[in-house]
């Protein structure tokens, strides 16, 4: 897989001039060129990007239905996923891409919590759709990014970081009026992720099977996990992984109450490898061990 390890080089790949800040840049999409390598074929990034870009024509699908838009579209990659680009059909259109370095994040806050911002591990089909006044915010601060990368002293690292952090705080703000303006989409995955929750822990049967994991369920909506999680924490206050939870000890409350299958048998049937494992979920979610919750119906 190609690498590209460095902002000046990206500026090279795009027939851009040299970056004026090692570390961080704001492109305007309308100026690049690609050219042509190979690289393009399978390559990953060293570094974050967010990528605005205007006007978006055509048809965008987003989850599992397709849009029209003609607004602003933000997307966001984080270093080291692995991208695909096919020259023959790509047009950079207008727009600005901030690529910044995870090297310029040392020292500052930021680099221990930028992992927190989920949508840096979106696909690409859950880009965030924004609004005109969204795109005119985001933009005042790409300019002002912009600008600073032309003074590079000692406050210019603080300076561009606060603006970083304060376009992804926005982004995050907008992300969240998305999964609540979406409402009918929005219902319909969540009616699709109750009904794969529920298949799965209502075919529990004595035959073992594998665990339920956050994964598997996103897969199957054709969604990223920490878009599905973040879609559930928005409209219910809870991840996905707190859901699976949620259902599983209410299920094995059940085969506790119910039947004779011993603390085993239910930790293999739930897909647990080790008995002890579904234990310890259970003490920790209900402050009781299985035998202690099981003792109380006798």
């Amino acid at each position: 897989m190609n690498a590209i390890k460095s902002i000046s080089e990206f500026h090279k790949l795009l027939s851009l001039p040299e970056p004026r800040h090692p570390l961080v840049s704001v492109i305007n999409l309308a100026e690049c060129i690609f050219l042509e390598d190979d690289i393009w074929k399978g390559f990953v990034n060293r570094f974050y990007c967010v990528a605005l870009k205007r006007e978006a024509k055509g048809k965008i699908k987003y989850g599992q239905q397709h849009y029209d838009y003609d607004k602003g579209v933000l997307s966001f990659t984080a270093p080291n996923q692995v991208q695909h680009l096919d020259l023959e059909t790509v047009e950079c259109g207008s727009g600005d891409l901030l690529i910044f370095h995870p090297d310029f994040l040392l020292k500052h806050p930021l680099a221990n919590n930028i992992h927190t911002y989920g949508f840096f591990s979106y696909a690409v089909n859950e880009a965030l759709h924004l609004s005109a006044q969204e795109e005119n915010d985001l933009i005042e601060i790409l300019h002002k990014i912009d600008k600073e990368c032309s003074h590079i002293d000692k406050h210019t690292q603080e300076i561009i970081l606060s603006q970083i952090e304060l376009l992804l705080n926005y982004s995050k703000r907008f992300y969240e009026r998305q999964f609540i303006t979406r409402k009918n989409n929005n219902h319909q995955l969540l009616i699709k992720f109750e009904q794969i929750v529920d298949s799965y822990f209502n075919d529990i049967t004595d035959t073992p099977k594998q665990l339920l994991t956050v994964n598997h369920i996103a897969g199957l909506m054709n969604l990223s996990p920490n878009y599905l999680s973040d879609l559930l924490r928005v409209h219910t206050g809870q991840n996905t992984q707190q859901h699976i939870h949620e259902k599983l000890i209410e299920k094995a409350k059940e085969k506790l109450s119910t039947t004779n299958l011993s603390i085993s048998e239910i930790a293999y049937a739930f897909g647990f490898e080790h008995a002890q494992s579904f234990s310890t979920l259970f003490k920790k979610k209900t402050d009781m061990s299985p035998v202690e919750f099981r003792h109380t119906f006798n």
